[in-house]
């Protein structure tokens, strides 16, 4: 019987030992999220939205700006784990992160974390423009004070992951010289809100009554409270972005259709699409959402299709 026991005990442990996945190399790579680097293509956006994103010059600053921010990223990804490595080792998920899990030592995720904090600034100043460095810059001090403290502050912590994908957004336009209109800011503002607070209602509702097992700061939220954050939102973004379409800026349009205004059927398809993963408490993970919806992904082309007409006069 005890013999029995003891197997049963090694047999239920088993599954916390974490995966081996290769060496140091390996763990830095996936504790620096390649998953996530698809945010980063945000930094397309307003040379999109502008109609400047085919010349050579804007390919490759745009490359550069990419490479950057995901550089950028990586640091804070690796502070992160760094910092929280006590921590994720009691989350049935987390534990099994490289740093928390062994396969990186802590004092490494420091120094390469640092070492990139500091080096792709600097690049940026050098390759690109002072106004890039300062955007870098401030999303490094956001990001590692969100990683301190800000992540335990209601709303505050809405604000702050809302701002990054925000920054991402803008860095390209800064990076071109390209003015940044207040229709793109409150656009992407609020589109960014709206999948944040979903991603935070998601899982909420998926680990409620599961302790251990969800950030600490959702047990002080209610799911009321973020769906009324996230339908705000999603309100908002549509908002912003219909009076960007029916606004022809005194100058009518000479396309052969209304390129703009069509757009915002696309657009309102878009959201009302993604609300309902949202709605249903799956929206956790925004790239799986829109790279496994088939629906979602075919009305972000022809959203896409009609933008680019519009802003090509077509």
């Amino acid at each position: 019987m005890a013999e029995t026991a003891v197997l049963r005990q090694r047999t239920h442990e088993a599954p916390s030992a974490p995966p081996d996945k290769g060496g140091v190399l390996a763990g830095l790579l996936r504790t620096a999220r390649p998953r996530q680097w698809v945010k980063n293509v945000l930094v397309v956006a307003a040379p999109a939205a502008a109609g400047e994103l085919f010349s050579r010059h804007a390919l490759l600053q745009l490359a550069l700006v990419f490479v950057l921010f995901t550089a950028c990223a990586a640091a804070v990804y690796l502070v992160n784990d760094a910092r929280d490595a006590e921590a994720d080792r009691a989350h049935p998920t987390k534990r099994h992160r490289p740093v928390a899990a062994g396969q990186v030592p802590v004092p490494l995720a420091y120094a390469v974390g640092g070492c990139l904090g500091l080096l792709a600034p600097a690049a940026a100043a050098w390759l690109c423009s002072p106004a890039v460095a300062a955007l870098l810059t401030a999303y490094l001090a956001m990001q590692l004070a969100y990683c301190v403290s800000l992540k335990h502050v209601l709303v505050v912590d809405l604000a702050v992951v809302t701002t990054g994908f925000l920054m991402r957004a803008m860095i390209g336009g800064l990076a071109l010289g390209i003015p940044l209109s207040r229709w793109f800011l409150i656009t992407t503002g609020f589109g960014a809100l709206f999948m944040v607070a979903a991603k935070r209602y998601s899982e909420a509702v998926q680990m409620a009554g599961k302790a251990g097992a969800t950030r600490a700061l959702l047990t002080e939220y209610t799911t009321g409270y973020l769906r009324f954050v996230w339908q705000l939102a999603a309100g908002a973004a549509v908002l912003g972005y219909c009076l960007w379409a029916m606004e022809e800026g005194g100058v009518p349009h000479t396309s052969v259709l209304p390129w703009r205004q069509l757009s915002m059927v696309a657009f309102i398809l878009a959201i009302l699409r993604y609300a309902v993963f949202a709605d249903r408490g799956t929206a956790g993970e925004p790239e799986d959402v829109v790279l496994r919806d088939r629906a979602l992904a075919l009305i972000g082309l022809v959203w896409v299709a009609m933008y680019g007409l519009a802003v090509a006069n077509w």
